[in-house]
Order: C-alpha cells, then sequence, then structure tokens
C-alpha cells in the first residue's frame, strides 16, 4: 500500500511531518490515489532532475498524467474536451516548443531590468498601503490590509485591469482556490473571472494601451482564448502566491526577531532573506510540479515507466539535507538561491523576480515602517489555510 497524499500541513513554519519520514525513506515513493498509483519526489537532487527532464511531461492530456488521479473513474471524454478547450492559453500546462512560443511573448515583462523599472510604483504602492492600516489605528488584519491587497494592486497595474476590480479579483481567487465550498463554488469562481477577462479583453483589443496586456493584443501571435488563458494564469498566478507568502514571511521574521534586527541594520541583505523565507515555507509545494514520465527512465535510482505519474514535493525537496545545512533552520544569511520554491527548468516560475520584488520591498518597508508590530494571538490560534492547494494564513491579527 502506498503513502497517503496529499498531506495537509499543521504549522506555519514545516512542511507536513510525514514529508522527512519518506525522504529518508528513497528519493521516490509511491503513494495510492483514487485513480491510481503516482511517483512521490521527494528529494533535491530528483526534483531538479524530473523538473528539467526531456522525459518528462507536463500536459495534463498526456495519458498518465496524475492531474485526475485523485478521482475514483477516469474522466469522460467531454470532461477531457472540456478541460482541454478550458487550458487554451494556459502555457505552464504545454510541453515545448508550444511551452516556449507563450514564454518567448512574456519573458521581457518580467527581466531583472523590467522589474526595475515597476520597483518605484510598487514602493508607492505599499506606502500607500502602510498609510492607511496607520490611519486607522494601531492594530489590523494582515492578510486582508497587506498581504491580499499588494499583489493584487500590482498585477491589475501590470496587466491594465482596472483597480476598482480589485476586490473583485480578491474574492474570485479566494473562492476559486479554496475547497471549503466544494468543487461546484470553485467552478463558479473560474467562470466569473473568465467572463470578466473575456470582456475585458474584448475592450482592450479595440484601443490597446501600453501596459503588458496592449502589448500581447498588438504582437498578433495569440488568440483571444489565447489571450483569456494568459491573462487568467497571470492574475491568478501573480497574486495568490505572493499573497500568502508576505504574511506567513512577516510572522517568521517576528519569531526570529535577532535575524530581523540584523536585516534593519543591514537592509542590503534582504533579497538574500527572501529567498530563504521561499525555501523555508514552499507555500506551492506539490500543485504546481505534476508531471508524466513519457518515457522509461531512472530518477533517483528509481525506474519510473512511461506513463507514470509524478509529483514532486518542493517544500520536501526544499528541507533536504543533502543539498542544505540544518534545513529546518531559518537562516537569512543560508544563501538559498537553489531552491525550488520557483520550480527548476524551462517551466520555471515566469514571475519569480517580480515575487521578489514585492517580498523585498513590502517586508522591509513594514518594518521599517512599523518597528513595534506584533502578533496579537498565539501561533496555534492562527487560522491556516490548509483547504487549498496553496499554503498560507487565513488571518494573521497585528498591532503597533
Amino acid at each position: 500500500m502506498g503513502e497517503t497524499f496529499p498531506v495537509q500541513r499543521t504549522c506555519p513554519f514545516a512542511p507536513p511531518p510525514e514529508y522527512e519520514r519518506m525522504r529518508e525513506q528513497a528519493p521516490l515513493v509511491r503513494a495510492s490515489l483514487p485513480g491510481g498509483d503516482v511517483w512521490l519526489v521527494t528529494r533535491h537532487a530528483a526534483a531538479k532532475q524530473v523538473l528539467s527532464g526531456t522525459g518528462i511531461s507536463t500536459n495534463p492530456a498526456t495519458p498518465g498524467h496524475p492531474n485526475w488521479a485523485f478521482r475514483p473513474e477516469p474522466p469522460t471524454p467531454e470532461e477531457r474536451a472540456a478541460a482541454q478547450e478550458f487550458a487554451v492559453g494556459h502555457f505552464i500546462d504545454l510541453d515545448p516548443p508550444e511551452h516556449g512560443r507563450f514564454r518567448r511573448l512574456l519573458i521581457p515583462e518580467f527581466t531583472v531590468r523590467r522589474v526595475k523599472e515597476l520597483r518605484p510604483g510598487i514602493q508607492r504602492t505599499v506606502d500607500e498601503l502602510i498609510d492607511d492600516m496607520l490611519a486607522k489605528g494601531d492594530e489590523a488584519e494582515l492578510v486582508e490590509a497587506f498581504g491580499l491587497a499588494l499583489p493584487s494592486l500590482v498585477i491589475c497595474q501590470l496587466l491594465g485591469v482596472p483597480v476598482d476590480d480589485r476586490e473583485f479579483f480578491q474574492a474570485r481567487t479566494r473562492e476559486m482556490l479554496s475547497s471549503a465550498d466544494g468543487p461546484a463554488a470553485s467552478l463558479t469562481a473560474i467562470m466569473a473571472l473568465r467572463d470578466y477577462l473575456d470582456t475585458l479583453i474584448t475592450k482592450a483589443a479595440q484601443q490597446p494601451k501600453d501596459d503588458l496586456l496592449g502589448r500581447l493584443i498588438e504582437s498578433g501571435q495569440l488568440t483571444h482564448a489565447e489571450l483569456v488563458g494568459v491573462t487568467f494564469l497571470l492574475l491568478v498566478a501573480g497574486h495568490e502566491t505572493t499573497a500568502n507568502m508576505i504574511p506567513l514571511s512577516a510572522l517568521t521574521l517576528l519569531r526570529h526577531p535577532a535575524q530581523l534586527a540584523a536585516l534593519r541594520e543591514n537592509p542590503d541583505k534582504w533579497p538574500m532573506a527572501v529567498d530563504e523565507l521561499l525555501r523555508y515555507h514552499s507555500i506551492v509545494d506539490w500543485v504546481a510540479f505534476d508531471r508524466v514520465a513519457v518515457e522509461d527512465q531512472e530518477i533517483g535510482g528509481q525506474l519510473v515507466r512511461k506513463g507514470e505519474g509524478i509529483f514532486v514535493l518542493g517544500a520536501s525537496a526544499n528541507r533536504d539535507e543533502r543539498a542544505f545545512e540544518r534545513p529546518d533552520e531559518f537562516d537569512v544569511e543560508r544563501g538559498a538561491r537553489h531552491h525550488v520554491a520557483f520550480g527548476y527548468g524551462v517551466h520555471q516560475c515566469l514571475g519569480q523576480n517580480l515575487a521578489r520584488a514585492e517580498m523585498e520591498i513590502a517586508l522591509r518597508t513594514l518594518f521599517e515602517r512599523i518597528p513595534g508590530l506584533r502578533v496579537t494571538v498565539p501561533d496555534e490560534e492562527l487560522p491556516i489555510k490548509s483547504d487549498g492547494p496553496i499554503f498560507g494564513l487565513k488571518a494573521m491579527p497585528v498591532a503597533w
């Protein structure tokens, strides 16, 4: 009998304890799901091999892909067709060379140079959010007022989405990524988002502006359906992940006051601290790392057959003592750029430079401007977001 999967986290500062046992057992372990067995990749080296492997597919339409493995019955042809239609433009689920067609269009929008140009705007947004928190008194709920607000404002600005629609996006993405109200509620939120983007792109195409969406339209290389899919993907990926990382990171730094003090004294170390926070939390874990072997191959000493599904456990790989010394310790001076929180290989997160900039500016400014920031409830009373594919806190009450 295989391992139980997925396993929920119970602590804001650690992946599921089962990961350590599985990692010690082998680089790949077998897990039994309702739709069949899959491989779980537990170690850092094997994770990089899978994520960069040429004999590996990320496309859910590939036979054996574990996308449907959580269901006891196989999908009907109609369900497969509907899923493929919905996924148009979701380039993270495409293999080369089709994947490269989308990525080449988007790379210029997320380079180090482009993100450097965006930093003053990010800084203004951070300052405005903190101004608003301070103006309302001496306490706030950091997830809603800061964590969710910043990345949604930034991605709306980047895409040319009206700021007035920010609350709509926050609510729909929360509903979409939560399993608390069941799959029907998630699907309703997804369709509401896509309908909005369909209308937005139709209007933008009539008079393209000098923003990311306008430049994609004017390139003439994407169909309307592909534009909707790409924009949907960027909106969700650029919002929910960073929104969860910011409050978790603030909590972690508050629980390591000596390291926070060192960052205040030497702000040049913030980029290194951000990568350690990304490694330490690995909030996406397995959801973006589902793959299938398209040929027989050896991974981590284990023979994986063509058509066998694979999940890379990013949170386990980033706690692998073979790759990181004292991996369960938080150390802002570790130098953890080789983590796989953003993935690895051709599918490595396109927006990683933007995410790093948002986290760095948000955390540095938050602790500079509110030096007396503190959490007002014990850690064990903080509500954990364990009902969806992206880990985080549902709320984080703070005062100063």
